[in-house]
């Protein structure tokens, strides 16, 4: 905001800041608004016709806080105009202007949608995150979560989302999609997606999520066999990597009564203790942005939303690590 009013000399004054306005104020200095503004820039109405558009930032922000706080279109409009926080990170002055509508950003979110603009800032977000030496290379932990989708059939078409499928986990039925991450074994970040049926096996979508260049890779039992799947043994690089995959607990050998060590548990321990890093992630997606059930039909419109969390996840955990980035627009 370029002038203060009575309300930020008012809210200064207060004796601490809420985990939200933290929050916001930590994306706001690490977020590159200009590198992703010029990724929107060539899709966006130039305003030749009809009334002129609003910023591309205002929106992108916009967007940003119905994707962080799980929020509808409508909701992040009242949002605006109810929360500080999010008045302040808009950048929104009431006495000069108001926040866009719900239909300008519905149109600004299909918009996103139609030309893969998400995939395009999470890659850029990982070359930036690679030229700034943050993400390591040689190992992939790979690892997939369940999210699940309105199964009811009172809707328009009575019918349930056809894109997404039913799987049995542990002993409960899931209907939902399943999101398929590989993430840097050496700190965290995510460094591909993608998204699938809830009934498709996770070992189905390793190879795409493998980086080149890996010599290890790490994942749970559900990546048994993997070295034996035809896209990897038909592959050079990807049948010399060596595969970690944790064993499922009942093939363990008990323990023997000589009080020796139990190296199968070890070495399963310290698969697992690579592993973990996966789990930082998908708590940042389900947990604290409440991504935990689908709000778009189809795969499309929820891996967009996936790979803007994602790219936000990781610009986080570097905020969190106390590193700063350098941008260059190549």
């Amino acid at each position: 905001m370029n002038q203060q009013t009575f309300t930020d000399f008012e809210y200064s004054n207060r004796k601490r800041k809420t985990k939200r306005e933290e929050f916001l104020q930590v994306m706001n200095d690490i977020i590159p608004w200009h590198e992703w503004v010029a990724l929107i820039v060539p899709y966006y109405p130039r305003g030749k016709r009809g009334r002129p558009p609003m910023g591309i930032e205002k929106m992108l922000r916009m967007y940003l806080l119905q994707t962080w706080f799980n929020l509808s279109d409508e909701g992040v409009e009242d949002a605006i105009y109810d929360s500080y926080a999010m008045r302040a990170f808009m950048g929104v002055n009431f006495c000069q202007e108001q926040a866009p509508d719900a239909t300008t950003l519905l149109h600004f979110r299909h918009l996103l949608e139609k030309n893969h603009l998400g995939e395009a800032m999470f890659s850029a977000i990982n070359a930036v995150l690679e030229a700034n030496g943050c993400i390591m290379h040689g190992g992939t932990i790979l690892d997939a979560t369940i999210i699940n989708a309105p199964s009811s059939t009172k809707n328009q078409s009575k019918s349930r989302d056809p894109e997404m499928h039913q799987t049995m986990k542990g002993k409960e039925w899931r209907f939902g999609m399943k999101a398929h991450v590989g993430v840097d074994a050496g700190t965290g970040y995510v460094t591909g997606v993608t998204v699938t049926g809830a009934n498709e096996h996770d070992v189905t979508q390793a190879s795409a999520l493998i980086r080149e260049g890996d010599t290890v890779v790490y994942g749970d039992s559900g990546y048994l066999g993997i070295e034996k799947r035809p896209e990897i043994l038909s592959s050079e690089s990807l049948s010399r990597i060596d595969y970690r995959i944790n064993r499922r607990p009942g093939k363990l050998r008990c323990r023997n009564d000589h009080g020796g060590q139990d190296w199968e548990r070890k070495i399963e321990r310290q698969k697992s203790s690579v592993r973990c890093k996966v789990e930082h992630p998908f708590r940042f997606v389900k947990v604290q942005c409440g991504f935990q059930k689908t709000v778009y039909r189809g795969l499309a419109k929820n891996l967009n939303r996936l790979q803007m969390l994602f790219a936000s996840c990781n610009l986080w955990m570097c905020a969190r690590a106390g590193r700063t980035l350098c941008y260059s627009m190549g």
